[in-house]
């Protein structure tokens, strides 16, 4: 029987002019109303950790969840389409990639590879670290302690100089460096003043939250290409996540992430207007993230 869903390419094909130039209109508007509020939350809840509220320790992996998923807004505004502002995607990509320790240029250069190369396992750079195949290296994988340790080291040799990865174009492997060494500069004084003033609050308002949320963050990514075929199709090989609207307002609407890969000059605020268009090409979609979860764990079990 025919398969009447067109492939990505195709489906941008299909797309009339006026289609093309409303769904890839920027706008600061969306952005900063999503950036104030998601900032807000994580200040007004480092504000209640600081000052010891009552209950206080229930809120950190709430604040967790909210700093590890700057990761999303990182993503969006190193695509340059989180704001019409140029200078504005640029400085929120820099703070973002400090508080999650994925620096911006870097993250840039790894990313856009990806995107070149999905589920390419010679060359998509996400696919250095495999997907678990078992329920020991699902677990560590959700943990989030290999990538903890990945950044550290991926940190550690960009500011030696030792940039790894063909992704990073020689023209850009100073910026790489100088940026890894002013993060790691700036972590440092950040300790050294803790350590001067004795105040542990950065420990519970920022880092332990981010290290208990990181697991949310783990969950999440893996539906985007796990169990994804190998196969240059992007509406085949990324994965579209049905949610609820406070997952989509978190990750900054990246679960549709199929929709994302196939037209990924689409800003954040226009992606549900594209999925209307491209829902009946998807072909790898879920109706959840525990569905989703489920059925992994369920294919690790033999």
């Amino acid at each position: 029987m025919h398969d009447a869903r067109l492939d990505h390419r195709h489906l941008l094909a299909a797309l009339s002019r006026e289609q093309r130039r409303a769904l890839t209109e920027k706008s600061d508007r969306p952005g900063i109303v999503r950036l104030c509020v998601h900032f807000g939350s994580i200040a007004g809840l480092g504000l209640l950790i600081a000052v010891r509220a009552p209950l206080w320790p229930l809120l950190m992996p709430i604040q967790g969840i909210l700093i590890v998923f700057l990761f999303t807004l990182e993503h969006e505004t190193i695509h340059g389409t989180a704001f019409r502002t140029g200078w504005l995607n640029q400085r929120v990509a820099q703070i973002c990639g400090f508080l999650i320790a994925i620096p911006a240029t870097w993250f840039r250069y790894f990313h856009f590879a990806h995107h070149r190369h999905t589920q390419d396992p010679r060359r998509d750079p996400e696919l250095a670290a495999p997907k678990p195949e078992s329920l020991g290296g699902y677990g560590l994988h959700v943990s989030g302690l290999p990538l903890w340790w990945s950044l550290a080291i991926t940190l550690a040799r960009n500011a030696a100089g030792r940039v790894d990865g063909d992704f990073v174009p020689g023209n850009a492997r100073g910026r790489v460096v100088r940026e890894a060494r002013v993060t790691l500069a700036l972590y440092g004084l950040l300790a050294g003043l803790s350590i001067a003033a004795g105040s542990d609050v950065l420990l519970f308002i920022w880092v332990i939250p981010a290290v208990v949320g990181q697991p949310f963050l783990r969950l999440y990514l893996l539906a985007e290409h796990g169990r994804c075929p190998f196969v240059a199709n992007m509406l085949e090989n990324t994965r579209t996540t049905y949610t609820n609207r406070l997952v989509r307002w978190i990750a900054w609407n990246m679960p549709y992430h199929a929709e994302h890969h196939a037209y990924p000059v689409v800003p954040f605020h226009k992606l549900p207007e594209f999925h209307a268009l491209a829902r009946a090409h998807l072909q790898v979609t879920e109706n959840g993230y525990r569905r989703f979860h489920a059925r992994y764990l369920a294919h690790l079990r033999g």
